[in-house]
């Protein structure tokens, strides 16, 4: 499940992690009904988002929640998860982006799609993802192609960057492609009047996720030999964390101006809006800190040294295997592709209640200037 906003539980607290369980479920369940059980390994964190913001501008509504059977990565537990246009947008986009990630592995001649064997049904599973994507997208009336066509430029600007060249040049294509997908959810939540914000939300947000996928790389790719933007353009990592943290105050600030659902105003957040606040406020800015090495979870013991990262359909086939014996379900596990320690969807324990009620940071003024609650971080 990659993606850049990967949430510490104990920091989102009771209510907005089943919501949080929610919409993963709901996504990865959108991709089974759509497209098969395969299509499951397609299912990430970032995309998410897509179902959280759709659902957050939406009027409350029946329909938004369904009952899911059990399933492994629950604990053989039933669960409400999202569902409705929302989640299949979010397949939609999940798709086609990870089918640019499987081309972008086979450009790199990564691992396994070295072979060609391997390379030619990589590229065939590519094809079958983007063809899906572009049914699931038309059924919500979103055009996949603004993405296809973002990784088929991508490609051509990479050639030709250089020392000198300004990596957000290089970054253009994954902030057109995500600007597109933010302000489609305003469409389908009859919101049009937020296209505008979200899409700029959405263009930083791809801006940070293109940055952060570099610095997260950097030493693996100049140990292989692999092209990375940052090194490529001669950027430097404080040049880097300018740009992150201008992102980071941009998409605060594009979020301010969306109308949420229940006629809240722009500037307040309610329950509608606080998990959207919460994944794209704070627990973006802990991701940038991260990769930058600026932080960690107070949950855990310090990172251990950093290993190598498995190829995707390496990953695809660790991540089935521990699916299947229940191993992303509870107490800690090691990420199939990136080898992180994470912490499993039933690891329930909160640290403290004001992270419960944390939600859109109502009452604590500005909400980015931290409420020091407790010593577990929240961070609201």
């Amino acid at each position: 499940m990659f993606g850049i906003v990967r949430p510490c539980r104990h920091r989102l607290g009771e209510n907005l992690k089943s919501q949080w369980v929610a919409h993963l479920c709901g996504l990865c369940l959108a991709l089974r009904k759509d497209h098969g059980q395969f299509a499951r390994v397609v299912t990430n964190y970032d995309g998410l988002l897509i179902s959280v913001l759709t659902e957050a501008q939406a009027e409350r509504a029946a329909g938004l929640r369904r009952t899911a059977g059990p399933c492994p990565l629950r604990g053989m537990r039933t669960a409400a998860v999202a569902q409705g246009e929302g989640a299949r947008l979010a397949a939609a986009v999940s798709l086609v982006l990870a089918s640019a990630k499987v081309r972008d592995h086979l450009a790199d001649g990564d691992g396994l799609l070295a072979r060609k064997p391997v390379a030619l049904a990589a590229r065939r599973v590519a094809s079958n993802w983007d063809a899906a994507g572009a049914r699931t997208g038309s059924a919500v009336g979103f055009d996949t192609a603004v993405l296809v066509d973002a990784v088929d430029r991508q490609t051509g600007i990479e050639a030709l960057a250089g020392p000198g060249t300004p990596v957000l040049t290089v970054t253009e294509p994954t902030e057109t492609a995500t600007a597109a997908a933010f302000a489609h959810t305003a469409v389908l939540a009859g919101r049009p009047g937020n296209a505008e914000p979200l899409a700029e939300a959405g263009r930083l947000f791809g801006r940070l996720a293109h940055l952060l996928d570099a610095v997260e790389d950097r030493e693996a790719d100049a140990a292989s030999g692999a092209w990375n933007p940052l090194t490529a353009t001669g950027t430097s990592l404080a040049e880097a964390r300018r740009l992150a943290d201008d992102a980071l105050h941009g998409i605060r600030l594009a979020l301010r101006e969306v109308a949420w659902g229940s006629g809240v105003s722009p500037e307040k957040h309610s329950a509608d809006s606080g998990l959207a606040h919460r994944l794209l406020v704070h627990e973006l800015r802990t991701s940038v800190d991260r990769a930058f090495g600026a932080a960690s979870c107070a949950h855990g013991s310090p990172p251990p040294p950093r290993r190598e990262r498995r190829g995707l359909l390496a990953g695809c086939a660790v991540w089935a295997g521990m699916a299947c014996t229940c191993q992303l379900c509870c107490g800690e596990y090691e990420d199939p592709w990136s080898r992180e320690r994470k912490e499993g969807l039933c690891d329930c324990d909160d640290c403290c209640d004001c992270c419960d009620n944390c939600n859109g940071c109502n009452g604590c003024g500005d909400c980015c200037d931290g409420c020091d609650c407790c010593d577990c971080g929240c961070d609201c």
